[in-house]
């Protein structure tokens, strides 16, 4: 396992080309946009029009396609995937995209979310004699639409689409179509662009800057799309429910470049910082933001109070993953190589801190410290985002209650363990209020269940579980 310099983790970014000479060298690139999503493994399946080939393997894109590799993935379609792991866990058979064969052909998956009556369905899959592959809740949508009973591959996908509850955004390959499905909730982001007569399906519209691609929409909330050598047409697979789309893109997940659902995240999280400023203003010298996706919150902060921004803590970005050391010492020294408190700004000053979250509180623990130890006189941590005190289960790594301080502690207790002179957090209301979506939407279109408990869909009891890591 390996310990982040942030305490969230975001389950997957998905990528597809469609009718594109390049197509591997095209999700190549948009997997390198989307890696912040997932560093644990990567995966790209091409379609000749024929054959499914696949390359895929364990660690950043970099580290898994070399120029060789890409050279032998020959298509005019592809589906990618960057993971990392939260349901089923980590390890090989579990890296995307999923690709399967049979008799009438292959079937590729790549999934970023997570389904919440994934046990409940494979208990059924198995008792009719399905045999998984992998520990992943991927799976089980292969079996589903084999088990079907529909003729067409677009049947087959609709119904076995509607047996899933959760958080989803698919992409789905055979050797002649592309087909990509948001679930009915539109819990996860998920884009379609152009470059030029080809046809592009990203989590994120960084994805579509980086390979020159235009923004055409996003994927609707219950909506199946099917691309091939005809163009693409759209199908209802279910009725849409009260769009809920996740709170934390906003908040930390998306790149600052990115358009989630019609909102730029960079504007968002200034906008946070400005409703946090209003919220919990306090006096201070200095503000200063955790790298990176404080940043953007920090300035919105100190643009509203007045005071200074600077640049009070520096990432090093030539440091990867940190292993987990086997002791408290080694474990400060592991935070403090990708992260360094600036002695020439914060010395002598009141210094407001802003992040985005906090999770387990380790983290914001040692960088008050930190802060401290350069010569900061005060520290007033302000945190962009209402306490999450409650686990997710639609993809992000916080699966119990036990975990998170936040549905343990009271506010001053928090303070007090992380060493802080205050501790104030957006409110729910600020959040909606700074992310700004369409107000006449219930929670504003927003899925707010890890500051609320309140969960846009059924949550299954197997889920709940306290050893279930989702």
């Amino acid at each position: 396992m390996f310990t982040e310099i942030k305490g969230l983790n975001e389950e997957c970014g998905v990528f597809a080309v469609w009718g594109h000479k390049d197509a591997a060298q095209i999700t190549y690139y948009g997997l390198h946009s989307l890696q912040h999503r997932g560093q644990e493994g990567a995966g790209i399946v091409v379609t000749d029009g024929e054959q499914l080939s696949v390359h895929k393997g364990m660690g950043l894109v970099n580290d898994v396609f070399r120029p060789e590799d890409l050279t032998l993935l020959h298509g005019k379609g592809a589906i990618g995937h960057v993971r990392y792991a939260t349901a089923g866990g980590g390890g090989f058979a579990n890296v995307q995209p999923l690709l399967f064969r049979s008799q009438r052909g292959g079937l590729a998956l790549a999934h970023n979310g997570n389904l919440v009556n994934a046990n409940n369905l494979k208990h059924q899959l198995e008792g009719q004699g399905s045999i998984f592959q992998s520990t992943s809740d991927t799976e089980v949508l292969a079996h589903l639409i084999k088990r079907s009973g529909y003729y067409t591959l677009e049947d087959q996908l609709k119904n076995a689409l509607s047996m899933l509850k959760g958080a989803y955004a698919f992409a789905i390959m055979n050797e002649t179509q592309l087909m990509v499905a948001l679930d009915p909730n539109g819990l996860r982001p998920l884009s379609i662009g152009r470059l030029g007569d080809a046809y592009v399906v990203a989590s994120e519209t960084c994805a579509f800057d980086i390979i020159g691609a235009e923004y055409e929409r996003d994927v609707q909330p219950g909506e199946l799309v099917i691309i091939d050598d005809n163009g693409l047409r759209s199908e209802r697979f279910v009725s849409s429910q009260p769009r809920a789309i996740c709170s934390m893109e906003y908040v930390y997940f998306a790149r600052p470049d990115s358009n989630v659902d019609g909102v730029n995240v960079h504007t968002a999280r200034k906008n946070l910082g400005k409703q946090l400023a209003y919220e919990a203003p306090i006096e201070a010298d200095v503000v200063t933001g955790v790298p990176d996706s404080s940043i953007s919150a920090a300035i919105g902060y100190a643009e509203q109070t007045g005071i200074p921004y600077e640049l009070g803590l520096i990432k090093n970005r030539y440091v990867g993953r940190t292993f987990i050391q086997p002791s408290q010492e080694l474990r400060e020294q592991g935070v403090k190589m990708k992260l360094s408190a600036v002695r020439g700004v914060v010395e002598g000053k009141r210094v407001v801190m802003i992040d985005d979250s906090i999770v387990r509180g380790t983290t914001s623990r040692r960088i008050v410290r930190m802060l401290r130890e350069a010569g900061a006189k005060e520290v007033h941590v302000r945190i962009s985002s209402p306490p999450i005190k409650n686990p997710c289960f639609y993809g992000i790594d916080t699966s119990t209650t036990e975990e998170l301080i936040a549905s343990n502690h009271s506010i001053e207790e928090m303070r007090d363990m992380m060493g802080a002179d205050t501790l104030a957090f957006l409110s729910t209301e600020g959040l909606m209020e700074g992310i700004g979506r369409d107000s006449l939407e219930p929670n504003c279109g927003q899925c707010l269940a890890c500051f609320t408990g309140q969960y846009p869909t059924e949550i299954y009891a197997d889920t709940l579980h306290p050893h279930a890591k989702v």
